[in-house]
């Protein structure tokens, strides 16, 4: 009789041991995976951003002030690597990559009013066509675009590269009509900034003396960003961060 419960308990003795082991395995998995993805997503969420608009920049900055390359080859080189990313997203994605087409586009109005000389509130007032292309294409993929062009800078900040954050993003903007509207009013934010930025500088450079616009410029546009930012985050980005907030926990909670 003896042997006969114990041969009736081992096999369930081993499957309470399998469920434990499993279990266990679950549990440590579970306190060391997020680490490694973490960093993955995050890099994935700042990967456009670096790739499609900080390194044109940084590009462009390099070879003009670093190496002592003309403005027009500056901007030549600089525009290979969002010309390539561009015709990489219509050939192999079926889609035009937003970002890298807007950086592609305002190397080329830099390439065409890089001949513009010889009248100093003229050359003034050109580098703010630079801020007035940012902006009304950043307006234009609020107003018409199926994914606003600064969701690309502000998606990273609110989903922290947390895996459960970006799908929580995800299901917010699949079905949450004001979600997505405060993703694109973020996008109307800078890009009326920037327009703003760009009429103050063009009425500066001919109201103005020449000196004082040649640094009053740069602080025009410093003031543009600043306000894109406050204003931008009262209205656009707190919400959203909030709204991931409690989306993010609502699976736990339940």
């Amino acid at each position: 009789m003896s042997d006969t419960a114990t041969t009736t308990q081992t096999p369930a003795h081993k499957q309470t041991q399998a469920q434990t082991q499993t279990q266990t395995q679950t549990a440590t998995a579970g306190e060391t995976a997020p680490a490694a993805p973490r960093g993955r997503a995050l890099w994935d969420s700042f990967a456009p951003l670096v790739v499609d608009a900080v390194l044109p920049m940084a590009a462009y900055y390099a070879l003009s002030k670093g190496f002592g390359m003309s403005t027009l080859a500056a901007l030549g080189w600089s525009s290979a690597l969002p010309a390539a990313r561009t015709v990489w997203g219509l050939v192999k994605e079926r889609r035009v990559n937003g970002l890298a087409a807007l950086i592609l586009v305002v190397n080329v109005v830099g390439l065409v009013l890089s001949g513009v000389s010889g009248d100093a509130r003229l050359m003034l007032a050109k580098d703010s066509a630079v801020s007035s292309v940012v902006g009304l294409a950043v307006l234009v993929s609020a107003v018409a675009g199926r994914r606003p062009l600064m969701t690309t800078g502000l998606k990273p900040w609110v989903v922290k590269g947390d895996p459960a954050r970006q799908a929580a993003w995800d299901r917010l903007s699949a079905r949450d009509a004001w979600f997505r509207r405060s993703e694109r009013t973020f996008s109307v934010v800078w890009g009326s900034a920037l327009l703003a930025e760009c009429v103050a500088r063009v009425v500066g450079a001919y109201t103005l003396p020449v000196d004082t616009m040649v640094w009053l410029g740069n602080v025009i546009l410093g003031a543009a960003i600043v306000a894109a930012m406050v204003i931008g985050g009262g209205l656009a980005a707190d919400p959203m961060e909030k709204m991931v907030d409690a989306e993010t926990a609502r699976p736990a909670a339940g």
